[in-house]
């Protein structure tokens, strides 16, 4: 990545490279701009975790989604997928579709 560019990671930890981003790649050798993380490989990230030192980073815990909107949808979403159970239906967006033929 450009020395200028943010990283920013909302998904799973683990996608990114905690070793490769951190202390060093955040200050010492200017090779990340920043990085803002929503996740990490180990929640809550440890007192001594070198992120936590890095001065430009942002680490939330694990709660970007989180508004009263995207609970009120996901809230939604779920009964409605019990809804189309109940009906004998399939779901929506299935993980693993294949199970869906047997």
């Amino acid at each position: 990545m450009k020395p200028t560019a943010f990283l920013i990671n909302t998904s799973r930890g683990g996608i990114v490279d905690e070793h490769g981003t951190r202390h060093e790649a955040l200050k010492e050798a200017r090779r990340l701009g920043g990085a803002a993380l929503d996740v990490l490989t180990v929640e809550p990230p440890p007192p001594d975790h070198p992120l936590r030192q890095a001065p430009n980073i942002i680490l939330t815990p694990h709660l970007a989604f989180y508004s009263r909107e995207s609970v009120i949808e996901l809230q939604t979403k779920a009964a409605e997928e019990v809804a189309r159970a109940l009906k004998g239906e399939g779901p929506r967006s299935p993980v693993n579709p294949e199970v869906l033929t047997r």
